[in-house]
C-alpha cells in the first residue's frame, strides 16, 4: 500500500509529479505561508495533516526552511524519530529516498538505499 508524500510548501512552478511514484501528494502548507507572520497557525495545520505519518509516508521538502523544519520535527515526533525524506538529484532528475532515524538528539542512522537499518 502506498503511503503519502507531503510537500511541505507547494510551489506552481515546480513539477513534483516524479514524486506520485511513492505516493499521492499532499501539501502541508501553500506557497503564500509565511511563519514569521503566524507561526502558530502554521504549526497547528501541519500537526494536523501529518497526524498519521508513519513508515510509509514522505516528506518532499521545498520551499520555507522554517516550515520544512516544522514539518521534520513533527514527523519524527509522530512516528518514533523516523522521517523518510524523497531528496531531489539534480544530475539524474529524479527522487531517491532517504530514511532517517533519530534518536538521543542526534542523526542515528541515515541510509539511502533502502528501508531503515533495523529492518
Amino acid at each position: 500500500m502506498a503511503g503519502n508524500v507531503f510537500v511541505t510548501q507547494e510551489n506552481p512552478k515546480v513539477d513534483i509529479l516524479p514524486a506520485m511514484k511513492w505516493g499521492e501528494l499532499s501539501a502541508l502548507a501553500s506557497p503564500f505561508d509565511q511563519v514569521l507572520m503566524n507561526p502558530g497557525r502554521i504549526v497547528a495545520e501541519v500537526r494536523r495533516k501529518l497526524k498519521w505519518f508513519d513508515d510509509e509516508d514522505w516528506l518532499l521538502a521545498m520551499g520555507d526552511p522554517a516550515i520544512i523544519g516544522i514539518a521534520f520535527a513533527i514527523a519524527a515526533d509522530v512516528n518514533s524519530g523516523r522521517v523518510n525524506l524523497l531528496k531531489w538529484d539534480k544530475m539524474e532528475k529524479s527522487y531517491y529516498p532517504v530514511h532517517i532515524t533519530l534518536w538521543g538528539g542526534g542523526i542515528e542512522e541515515l541510509k539511502t538505499d533502502g528501508g531503515y537499518m533495523d529492518e
